[in-house]
């Protein structure tokens, strides 16, 4: 769940700190869209992992809520653009 969690957060700290240099820029639009996918699908594995039922005897539902979190904060990004 932790190294779950720290792939979502490296890759949606790199959605967020990317910066395209103008409309023109595709490259930089395209590398926003990879990191926000990457992060919505490390934060929905570990949802999906917490959902299990051997899981959640062991893990609360805190240890899924900063994945979750930083998922919402990719969907936002990734809707709102640049």
């Amino acid at each position: 769940m932790t190294l779950l969690t720290l792939v979502a957060a490296y890759f949606c700290w790199t959605a967020l700190t990317i910066r395209p240099l103008g409309s023109w820029d595709n490259d930089a639009y395209a590398g926003i869209v990879l990191s926000c996918v990457l992060t919505i699908g490390a934060a929905g594995a570990a949802a999906m992992l917490w959902l299990l039922p051997p899981v959640r005897r062991v893990l609360r539902w805190w240890w899924v809520s900063p994945a979750v979190l930083l998922g919402v904060i990719a969907v936002i990004r990734w809707v709102t653009g640049a």
